[in-house]
Order: C-alpha cells, then sequence, then structure tokens
C-alpha cells in the first residue's frame, strides 16, 4: 500500500515548526489577499413537483420535453406572446443555495436575498461527437435565479426557508452540460462554482416509477477491504464527452464505481455480466478474477474487460440518438478473441469515437480498432494482413518512426538529453510500458522505467531527472500542456509542457508541508491513512479520489491537488542565504521568477474566435411586494427558455430573414403594443401577476475578454489573433547593448518564447517594448494563418489541432499568481488553435437584396398569382440575379458573399410534392454550359468553368438566363390552370474548389419558384389549334344564331298562336258539354261561364287575327 499522504519519519512538532517557517517567507504578496469568508454555492436538480421541498434531488434522466407550462400560458391573455404557440417546458430545476463555513445556510440564504443577491447561472452545452448529425455549435445561455419559498410549514409572516430556482434546459445532440453559477455582485462574496450536469442514460424507470440502473444492482456499502491497500488505476474516457465515468479495479468483485457528476457523488454498482473464464491453447489466461481489469466511458457507451472477455452497453439517449435504442444489457463483444487490454483513444475525431483491444494467443500482435458512431460499435482487425509480432517492417500499412535505445542514457549532471545515436548508454535496460500522443502540440511521450517526448516523431528527448528505478503505471494529461505520473510506488509527477524538468509532486517536501498546515485547520478533509484511488484531470485542475477512513468510517472523497502551492512550497530550501554583515547574519531571500507580474492586454472580443454563441433570459417580472416567485411564474420562465432555444434550432432557414437574429420572429407583431404592456405591469394589471418584458431575451453579441487568454480559438483562412503580454520585471533586469550605430541602449532581460505544433500553418510575431519608467517590458504578439495549410470543409467540420506555446524564460516551475483559490502557475501559456472553417458561418439567400436587383435590372417585377411571402416567384423571361449572404451565427454579422461560386439545380418538379432528386449525370447534363444533348436548364455570359465543366459564378455576374431546352425537365411543363406553368428547382450553391478566400465549404441548397414557363411548340400549336376551334365554333354558332333570329321569332310566334289556339278550342267544348247538367249544378255552371268568358276575353284581345268570331262563341256560349 502507498498512501497519498506523507509517511512521518520526523517528530511532527518539527514539521509544524517547518510549515510555519515557509508561510513567513512566502511571498509578501501572497498576504495580500483580503481575508473573505469561505463560502460555496450548492446546486442540486428537482423536478417540478419537488420545487419548494427542502430536502431531495433528482436524478439527470428524462430528456423529453413535457407538456407542463400550456395551460399557464393560455392564461396571460394580454401578454407579448402568441397565443397559437405550443409552449413546453423542461422536466428539471436548478436549486441553489449556499451555505459558508460555520453559519447556518438557510439564515444566508434569507440575509443573501434580502440584500439583492441573485445567482446568475451560465449553461454551458457540450457539442456532440457526431457533427454529421447534429449542428456543431457552441452554445451557451444565461439565466438569472429566481426567489422561492419553501412549501413546508413555517411560523414566520413571511419566509422562513427559501431557495433560488432556474429552468435546467436541455439540447438535442448534447448530453454534457456545465452549470456556472455566479453572483449579481450584491450581498456576500461568493466565488464562480462550476457543476456538472450530465445526462445519466444508464438508468431505467420501473413500475413503482422508481430508477435502478441498467448495467447492474446498486451497492450501498463501502468495503475498506476493497479499497485500502488497493493500487490505483487509470480513469479512462472520452474527453469532454463522456456524462457517465466508470472505474474498475475493486478486487475479486465485479463492480465499478459510476458517476455523472465526475464524483461529486457516485454509485457503487455490480454488473450484471456472465463472468465466464475460457482457458484454451489460444487463450493462455493463469487464472480466474472477478475483477473488472478496463473501464472505458464514451458519449453513450461503456466499455469493459473482465479476464479475456470483453462487453459493451449503450446508454438511452434520445437527445443524441432520437430514439430508444439503448440496450439494457451487457453485450458481449469480440467473442472468438482473447484479449488482454483495452486501451481508451481520449479524443473523439470524424464525427466518430475509437477504442483499441490489445490480443494475445493466436491473433498476438494484432489490434482490433473499434469505431463508435452513434451508439454502435465496429471493429476491425489491424493491420490486415500480417501480425506485428511475425514481421516489423516498413510497408504501405505501416512505417517505422522511431527505434527506441535498448538501455537508458547516461545523462548525469543534465535535465535532458536528446537521443542521436552517439551518446552514451547505462547498462540499465529500457522496458517501455505505454505510450500517450496530444495531437494538439503533436508531443509524444514513451514511458516505462523511463520518459521520452518528442515534438513531431523527429527526434526524442530523454527527460533525464526522472529515476530508472521507478516505473510509471499510467499517465494523465490535461491537453492544456500539463502531465501527470503516477508510478508503480503511487509516487505523483508532474510535467509542465514546454519544460524539461520532471516535479515530483508526492512525496515530496512541498506535500510534507501542505498536509502539515491542513492538519491545523479543523476538520481537515486529510487523513494519515489514506489510498489514492485515481488520479484525473477536470477543467485543468488536478484532482485526487482518496479513500479515507475518518472516525472509523471510510469514505471516497475528490480533492483537489495543488500543484502550484506544492511547487511553491518546495522552493524556500533554495530561494534564500544567508549574507554575513559585520556581526550579524542577514537573511535575504531571493525571488526565482524573472518577473514580479504578468497581465495580459488588448485581448480582442472573445466570439469571433472562440465561436461561442450565449442566449440571455431573464425571469419574467413577478408583480407582488415580498418579490417571490410562485410555481406558475417558475412554469412561465421554464416556457420562455424552452421557446428561446427553440427558436435557435430552427433558425437555419435557407432564405435570409430580414433582421439577422433568430429572436427576431418572436416579438416582430409585439413591438408596436410595448407601452401598453408597460402599462399594465406598472398598474400591477398584467394577467397571472407575471410581465413578460421583451428586451430580456435576447442574443448576445458583444461578450468581452476577461483578461485571460480563452480555452480555444478558431482560425480561417488568412485570419490572425492579438493581443499584448506586459510582464513587470525585477529589479535591475535592464542592461545597457552597444548598437550597430554605437548606441547605447537599455535592453530588458526578461525573454519569452514562442513554441509552434505547425510552424508551416501560424506564424507567430513578437514586437516588445521595453518600458524602462515602469521596469517593464510589453510584448505585442500576432498570430496569422498561413492561407494554405488546410483544404476546404464544411462550417466546424475535420478541423486541424494546433496549439502555441508562450514561455517566458526562467518561469517554469518559479513563477506563481495568488487568486481567490489559492495560487497558480503563471510563465507558461498555452492557446490551443483549431485551423480551418470556423463552427457557426453559414451561407444564405439573399432574397431581399434578390429581389431588388432584380427589378431595379429587368424594370419590372411579377409575382406569382397566389403569391407565398416565405418564397416569392420570378418571371421566367427575365434574367435572374442572385446574390447570397455570408451569416455568422456567433456575432451577427451578415454580409454580402463577395466569393465565387458554382450553382446547380440538383432537383426539380412542377409542385412541391413532385420535386425529384437528379443524379449525378443529370445534374451535368442539365447544368454544364458543355453539354451537347439540348438539356440545360440555364445558362451564362460567363465563360469561366470549373475543371468538371460548371459555369464559375459570383455577385459580379452576367446573370442566369433560364432556357428548359427540350431534353430537361422543366421542359414543355403542363400548365394546371389558365395560368402559365410553374416549376420548382432544387438548387446547389457551393463555393468549393473555387473560393480561394476561405477556408469553408459554403453548401446551400435551396427552392427556386419560377412561373410564366414556356411550353413546347408541338404543345402550342396544339393549344392554338383547340384554342382556334374554339373560338371559331363560337363564332360560326353567333353568326347563325343572328341570321336566324327572325325566323327563328316568327316559328315561336306562330307556335305560341297555335297553342292559344288549342287551349280556347278546349275550353269552348267544356262549356258545351256542361250545359246538359242539372239545375243542381246550375249556379256552379253559371259561375264556369263566367270564368270561360273572362279567360277567351283575355285570349282574345291577345289574337287578333279572329276577335269576332270568338266574340260570337262566347255569346251563344
Amino acid at each position: 500500500m502507498s498512501p497519498a499522504g506523507p509517511e512521518w519519519p520526523r517528530p511532527r512538532v518539527l514539521w509544524m515548526l517547518w510549515s510555519l517557517l515557509v508561510v513567513l517567507l512566502s511571498p509578501w504578496r501572497m498576504w495580500a489577499v483580503k481575508n473573505t469568508q469561505e463560502c460555496a454555492w450548492q446546486v442540486v436538480l428537482n423536478k417540478f413537483k419537488m420545487i419548494g421541498n427542502n430536502e431531495g434531488s433528482d436524478r439527470f434522466f428524462d430528456q423529453e420535453p413535457v407538456d407542463t407550462v400550456g395551460s399557464v400560458f393560455h392564461l396571460l391573455v394580454d401578454a407579448p406572446i402568441d397565443p397559437d404557440e405550443k409552449y413546453l417546458g423542461f422536466p428539471y430545476y436548478l436549486k441553489i443555495n449556499y451555505s459558508c463555513k460555520g453559519e447556518s445556510s438557510e439564515a444566508l440564504v434569507r440575509k443573501g436575498h434580502l440584500t439583492g443577491l441573485k445567482p446568475v447561472v451560465l449553461v454551458t452545452f457540450q457539442s456532440p461527437v457526431n457533427f454529421n448529425h447534429w449542428k456543431l455549435e457552441q452554445l451557451q445561455i444565461q439565466m438569472e435565479a429566481v426567489p422561492f419559498r419553501s412549501k413546508e410549514p413555517c411560523s414566520a409572516e413571511e419566509v422562513c426557508v427559501m431557495s433560488w430556482y432556474t429552468p435546467m434546459p436541455i439540447k438535442n445532440g448534447s448530453v454534457v452540460m456545465y452549470v456556472d453559477v455566479s453572483s449579481n455582485g450584491l450581498g456576500p462574496f461568493i466565488p464562480n462554482a462550476r457543476f456538472q450536469m450530465n445526462i445519466n442514460g444508464f438508468l431505467k424507470r420501473q413500475q413503482d416509477n422508481t430508477l435502478e440502473f441498467t448495467v447492474g444492482n446498486e451497492l450501498f456499502n463501502l468495503i475498506p477491504v476493497k479499497f485500502v491497500n488497493v493500487p490505483s488505476r487509470p480513469l479512462w474516457y472520452t474527453v469532454d464527452q463522456a456524462p457517465v465515468l466508470i472505474l474498475g479495479g475493486i478486487p475479486e468483485e465485479k463492480s465499478i464505481l459510476l458517476t455523472d457528476t465526475s464524483f461529486k457523488d457516485f454509485s457503487i454498482v455490480e454488473l450484471s455480466i456472465d463472468s465466464c473464464w475460457v482457458g484454451s491453447f489460444y487463450c493462455p489466461q493463469t487464472g480466474f478474477t472477478a475483477t473488472i481489469l478496463d473501464a472505458i466511458a464514451t458519449e453513450s457507451m461503456l466499455f469493459i474487460r473482465q479476464n479475456q472477455l470483453v462487453y459493451y452497453i449503450t446508454g438511452t439517449y434520445l437527445t443524441l440518438h432520437g430514439s430508444g435504442h439503448g440496450s439494457e444489457n451487457w453485450v458481449r463483444v469480440l467473442p472468438n478473441e482473447c484479449i488482454k487490454r483495452l486501451c481508451p483513444v481520449h479524443l473523439h475525431s470524424n464525427s466518430s469515437e475509437y477504442i483499441l483491444a490489445l490480443t494475445i494467443g493466436k491473433h498476438e500482435g494484432y489490434i482490433h480498432f473499434g469505431t463508435i458512431t452513434d451508439g454502435r460499435v465496429s471493429f476491425e482487425m489491424l493491420p490486415r494482413l500480417w501480425s506485428v509480432c511475425q514481421e516489423i517492417r516498413v510497408t504501405e500499412y505501416v512505417s517505422v518512426h522511431y527505434r527506441i535505445p535498448e538501455f537508458i542514457p547516461d545523462a548525469q549532471g543534465q535535465e535532458f538529453l536528446m537521443i542521436l545515436g552517439t551518446e552514451s548508454y547505462t547498462n540499465v535496460p529500457m522496458v517501455p510500458k505505454g505510450m500517450s500522443h496530444n495531437p494538439f502540440n503533436n508531443l509524444l511521450f514513451v514511458w516505462g522505467n523511463f520518459l521520452l517526448q518528442s515534438y513531431g516523431y523527429d527526434h526524442f528527448i530523454y527527460l533525464a531527472n526522472f529515476p530508472s528505478q521507478l516505473s510509471i503505471k499510467y499517465v494523465v494529461d490535461s491537453f492544456h500542456g500539463e502531465l501527470a505520473i503516477v508510478t508503480e510506488t503511487e509516487e505523483i509527477w508532474y510535467l509542465l509542457e514546454g519544460s524539461y524538468r520532471v516535479y515530483k509532486l508526492f512525496p515530496s517536501r512541498g506535500w510534507e508541508v501542505y498536509f502539515s498546515l491542513q492538519v491545523m485547520r479543523q476538520p481537515s478533509p486529510r487523513a494519515s491513512g489514506e489510498t489514492m484511488v485515481t488520479l484525473f484531470y477536470e477543467n485543468s485542475n488536478l484532482y485526487q479520489l482518496v479513500y479515507l477512513v475518518i472516525n472509523k468510517q471510510g469514505q471516497l472523497i475528490k480533492r483537489l491537488v495543488p500543484v502550484a502551492l506544492l511547487l511553491l512550497y518546495q522552493q524556500p530550501g533554495s530561494d534564500y542565504h544567508l549574507l554575513q554583515q559585520k556581526s550579524h547574519l542577514k537573511l535575504l531571500l531571493t525571488n526565482s521568477c524573472p518577473f514580479t507580474a504578468m497581465r495580459l492586454w488588448d485581448l480582442p472580443n472573445p466570439q469571433i474566435y472562440t465561436r461561442q454563441e450565449r442566449y440571455r433570459a431573464k425571469p419574467p417580472h413577478i408583480l407582488g411586494p415580498s418579490g417571490f416567485h410562485t410555481e406558475n411564474s417558475l412554469a412561465v420562465y421554464q416556457g420562455l427558455v424552452y421557446y428561446l432555444l427553440w427558436l435557435h434550432s430552427k433558425y437555419d432557414k435557407p432564405y435570409a430573414e430580414p433582421v439577422h437574429d433568430s429572436t427576431w420572429r418572436w416579438w416582430k407583431n409585439k413591438q408596436q403594443d410595448r407601452d401598453y404592456y408597460n402599462y399594465l405591469a406598472s398598474n400591477w394589471l398584467s394577467a397571472g401577476n407575471v410581465h413578460i418584458d421583451m428586451d430580456d431575451y435576447e442574443k448576445v453579441y458583444d461578450l468581452k475578454a476577461e483578461y485571460q487568454l480563452p480555452e480555444r480559438i478558431f482560425l480561417d483562412k488568412g485570419t490572425s489573433y492579438s493581443f499584448s503580454i506586459f510582464l513587470t520585471a525585477q529589479s535591475h533586469s535592464f542592461k545597457s547593448e552597444d548598437s550597430a550605430d554605437h548606441v547605447f541602449k537599455l535592453r530588458s532581460q526578461v525573454d519569452l518564447g514562442v513554441a509552434l505544433t505547425e510552424p508551416n500553418c501560424i506564424v507567430v510575431r513578437v514586437t516588445p517594448k521595453d518600458l524602462i519608467h515602469r521596469n517593464s517590458v510589453l510584448f505585442k504578439v500576432t498570430l496569422r494563418d498561413e492561407r494554405y495549410c488546410f483544404d476546404q470543409g464544411i462550417s466546424g467540420h475535420h478541423l486541424k489541432k494546433s496549439s502555441v506555446l508562450f514561455k517566458v524564460a526562467g518561469s517554469a516551475g518559479y513563477c506563481f499568481q495568488n487568486t481567490i483559490h489559492g495560487p497558480r502557475m503563471q510563465g507558461n501559456l498555452v492557446l490551443p488553435v483549431l485551423i480551418g472553417c470556423p463552427p457557426g458561418k453559414r451561407l444564405a439567400f439573399d432574397i431581399t437584396y434578390t429581389l431588388e436587383y432584380n427589378l431595379m435590372q429587368n424594370k419590372h417585377y411579377f409575382d406569382c398569382v397566389h403569391v407565398d411571402p416565405e418564397m416569392p416567384c420570378f418571371l421566367f423571361r427575365n434574367i435572374f440575379y442572385p446574390f447570397f449572404l455570408i451569416q455568422d451565427m456567433v456575432t451577427g454579422d451578415s454580409g454580402s458573399f463577395q466569393g465565387s461560386y458554382v450553382l446547380k439545380v440538383v432537383g426539380g418538379g412542377p409542385t412541391l410534392d413532385t420535386i425529384k432528386e437528379y443524379d449525378e449525370e443529370e445534374i451535368y447534363r442539365f447544368n454544364s454550359p458543355l453539354d451537347n444533348t439540348d438539356s440545360l436548364i440555364w445558362t451564362t455570359k460567363n465563360a469561366t468553368t470549373t475543371k468538371d465543366n460548371f459555369s464559375i459564378l459570383s455577385h459580379q455576374s452576367w446573370g442566369i438566363e433560364w432556357l428548359c431546352l427540350e431534353n430537361s425537365p422543366c421542359y414543355d411543363t403542363v400548365p394546371h390552370s389558365i395560368f402559365a406553368p410553374e416549376f420548382f428547382f432544387k438548387v446547389l450553391v457551393s463555393n468549393r474548389g473555387v473560393d480561394k478566400s476561405t477556408y469553408c465549404d459554403y453548401q446551400l441548397i435551396f427552392l427556386l419558384h419560377i412561373h410564366g414557363l414556356p411550353v413546347s411548340a408541338k404543345r402550342a400549336l396544339f393549344i392554338l389549334l383547340v384554342s382556334a376551334s374554339v373560338f371559331l365554333s363560337l363564332v360560326i354558332l353567333y353568326i347563325i344564331f343572328c341570321l336566324l333570329l327572325p325566323l327563328l321569332v316568327k316559328i315561336c310566334n306562330n307556335l305560341h298562336w297555335r297553342i292559344n289556339n288549342i287551349i280556347a278550342s278546349v275550353t269552348y267544348t267544356y262549356s258545351s258539354s256542361s250545359r246538359g247538367l242539372g239545375n243542381v249544378s246550375e249556379a256552379r255552371t253559371s259561375t264556369g261561364s263566367k270564368v270561360s268568358f273572362k279567360v277567351t276575353s283575355k285570349v282574345a284581345q291577345d289574337n287578333k287575327a279572329k276577335p269576332e268570331e270568338i266574340v260570337k262563341k262566347v255569346s251563344l256560349t
């Protein structure tokens, strides 16, 4: 057993005195920090039903939006929201409190609220691995937590217990989220804190609504024998992408440590695997063990090795895969292979993650290379033709970069030695055990009982101050210029990029001093009997997971390793000396750091380089005297944050908006009523006692620099990044130099060195300026891309990794800056650089300027009969002048695309429902000006073409003339109404291979609506003949009608007369036959005669041919 704390070879009292001496001899600026109260933020996750409860927290498992806020939004009748929109919410809230050492948390929170304290929450969504499935972006949202009273009974009039709450948003494609909590500047001082809120996809919900692990059964007891005296093991995972971390190595137990909070809390899980053991002639296993020997975590999968068997399980991540295709059980992979080791690939690339499986037995010397994409893994055995153990030679598959020496070099008295083959060697053999590579700085380490490093595989440097008596067990790389080393004896060593000196952190004098000071504190987080479980980096800080026995109870604790403080405590032994002055000795302190202060000046606004998008969403204003929010107001806040992120995800239309902002459409119809909403709020008349201010939901484009280099920067073609380094030198650091004109000048002895990973890709210019009157020197630094190191790529895809190291000579391990979190090292600045097309840039069709310019050039514009404001039409016979915009989604810039591009029609149809995709051959025939098959859809006067014979256009082109030749799909389009035919073209615009001004391969696909298409000659002749026939027929009918009208009138009159005669005759006959009836019917006959007389008289008036004859007949009757 090798404990992580020091042993005590000397009396404790002597070390206490030495600790006090170190404190007294510390630099004076260590005492300049204000003595502030030690306070810390506390954040837990709660569901909506848990809001207001004092205790309890929820696991981050649910990933789908919930419909719990819609009913509340229907109550907001007089609010600037669209009542027709459907507002959803996220399943979780963040509950925020803070505590200070020695004080009640409840009283502190009340005090903070009364003094105006409001926590500011910044949620950062980690971009996904698979950028082909999800949009690659760096997204943040800033919120303000709101006060909420506890639901539990309280005897006070206003409040007993309260907390702050804010929504916990979720974004598709992101399963790792960082929550940064800071103060609004009022109330007590509380240092900023970062928390990980990761989705745990390895849980499942039971019928009783409880959660359990899919990987196995959770255990609730820490058995000391499983941790005490147990060697540490490495923690393997995909850096910045794994939401769940696992750690095996528990002796004779098929159990692992599992955490989704980076070991802030954890669970011990017994895995549900079959625990088989296959020993045979091809798998020479010496024995069986239940221990999980290797454990690796990726974005959505977990891998383990037990004996020679490898298993994996896939988590349920709806935000990644779009459906719950996670596995509920472990799956055995490579069943016919004997695996002796699983090795991780710490960084993802090419939209995938990777894993290595090393074999023994019949396939020893082969490597099974696993590729993980979208929760699925596939293995390929490499090399494809032969085993490495059978033959090692240079082939097209494998090349030998360097041969490691057989023995340890003899480098006595030196910190490092470059291996050139001419040096002398000891008789101690080199025993390599592993290797590590950082793709950012291209630094390769080979380690065992030695440590070799190489830049670019050309020459290796032997680090001589690492003793060959030790053997390295594993290394931990921060990928930000720091490397931690753990030996087989559990010693911890440290290496800083740019330095060839390896520092011993534990056991060391600095560790003993630091431990002694910690013992003076009560209670102490350290104990003399402790065991290190693992060592890992998080946010560039080195952490230990240690097992402690405190008060006879075992605990697993995540603990910060204060690297800077340990190095600082190791300095006093060599940084002071005694000077004899007369009869006494004078103590002189020597500061080995070449400067006293280091600052960064003139840092540019970060967003254009970091590509960090940020939204700001403040809570709705509550209308009430207490200022406490209710469940309804929290639901409104949740819905507004959800809708804001939904607008962000939908802001990818190919047609550019009139205003380049994703929130523009949200409020564009409500801005005119702003005064009315403010009037309601000022008089407490807003519905639901909630006022929504439209200015509180916006995208931030003007973030300022924070006086430190960003985490990484992106450089496009020819882009430069500039800043200044201000160094205040030690006294008497300026010396005179004789220049060429024999003029003596003072020159600072503080030097700045620059190390480039890709000197052919990036050039750095450093201009020093001596400020003698301030005893300082100012270095103006400019990084610039060399314009030829990267081919064109899609925004954010396949970026080239690089880095730049800025090092003040002589500062490594000697220069420190004191902060509220303790000292940190100064003098080394590592800036990762990603070369290529930065994320967040896109090409959009500038429909607004296109319409204006086409109207100006063609002198008219005719839209379709049925107007679509989202897709205006263009007339076929007009020359079409397209214009495009380069929109920066991060900075909000939107400018005309000035480069060259290729336009292709890749699909089309007469209606939206009949659009067809064209194949490669059709695309060539429809778009190439060299096509001779009469298939061209369009043409242009531009004569420049690409290598594959497509026209090259620009914003200064002559425009596009529509042709629709005989063999094109838009030829002879059948009209569906009396109006001219229409056609929808699916257009692809790309600048790949024709635009040399950028690394970006802009690709835009959009629909273009063209109307007024001509028909073919045959169809036109057919339509003409049909139309003429119909017209002539109508004319002939009209003529015939006009000629025959008099005759028809005469015939009609004669017919009318005959009909009247028939009616009259029938009437006369009926009257005669009625006269012979009896007296009983006489009166009725008389009445009938009168009626007949009247009718006959009327007929006689109309018929003038024989009026007298008719009268006689009537009189006779």
